[in-house]
């Protein structure tokens, strides 16, 4: 059987946390921020913890990156 292949754009886009988690990098932050409130920018800085929804999907998309 062939190898199973990491999907490359959730490689870029998630990362595993040493528990299981999923981070991802919050909507909204790359361009247009003007027209949001500084408390809203500043509340979009850093990355969020993805729901347990979505995960097992990101996951098997990760492949060799979610062991």
């Amino acid at each position: 059987m062939p190898k199973m292949k990491t999907h490359k754009g959730t490689k870029k886009r998630f990362r595993l946390t040493a528990r299981g988690k999923i981070k991802h990098r919050a909507a909204g932050t790359s361009h247009l921020a003007t027209r949001r409130s500084k408390k809203r920018r500043r509340n979009l800085r850093g990355t969020r913890v993805l729901e347990t929804t979505m995960s097992h999907q990101i996951v098997a998309a990760l492949g060799a990156y979610s062991l």
